[in-house]
C-alpha cells in the first residue's frame, strides 16, 4: 500500500508544532538554519528543493521527502528534473559505499597485521 504523502506531510507539520510548544527554541533554531539556506542567492528555489530531495533520500527521511516534494512542485520542478537529482543521489551514495568499502579493507589489513589483543 502506498503512503498518503499529503496526509503524512500534515502529520509531520502537526508533530513539529507539538515539539515547538515544548521546545520552541529548538524549532526556532531549525527554522533559522532552513531560512539561512535559502538566502545565499546563488541557487533558485527549485534547485534547492531538488538538492533537499537528494539529501532526504540519502538520509532516508520520509518527513523531508513529504515536505520537499511539496516545495519542489510549488517551485515548478518536474518529475523528470527530480528524477535527475535523485539519480545523482543514487550515484553519490553508491560512490560513498565504494569508498567506505575501501576503508573496511584498510581496517581489516591493519587489524590482521597487528598482533591479536
Amino acid at each position: 500500500m502506498m503512503m498518503d504523502w499529503n496526509e503524512y506531510r500534515k502529520q509531520v507539520g502537526a508533530a513539529v508544532a507539538d515539539i515547538a510548544k515544548i521546545s520552541p527554541d529548538t524549532v526556532r533554531g531549525y527554522s533559522q538554519i532552513g531560512g539561512a539556506a535559502g538566502k545565499g542567492g546563488h541557487l533558485d528555489a527549485k534547485t534547492r528543493e531538488m538538492i533537499a530531495l537528494a539529501v532526504a533520500v540519502t538520509r532516508q527521511c520520509d518527513g523531508c521527502i513529504a515536505v520537499h516534494v511539496d516545495a519542489a512542485v510549488k517551485a515548478g520542478a518536474t518529475r523528470e528534473e527530480i528524477t535527475d537529482a535523485l539519480s545523482v543521489a543514487v550515484a553519490i551514495n553508491a560512490g560513498a559505499a565504494l569508498i567506505y568499502s575501501a576503508r573496511v579493507l584498510d581496517a581489516f589489513a591493519a587489524r590482521t597485521a597487528a598482533p591479536a589483543g
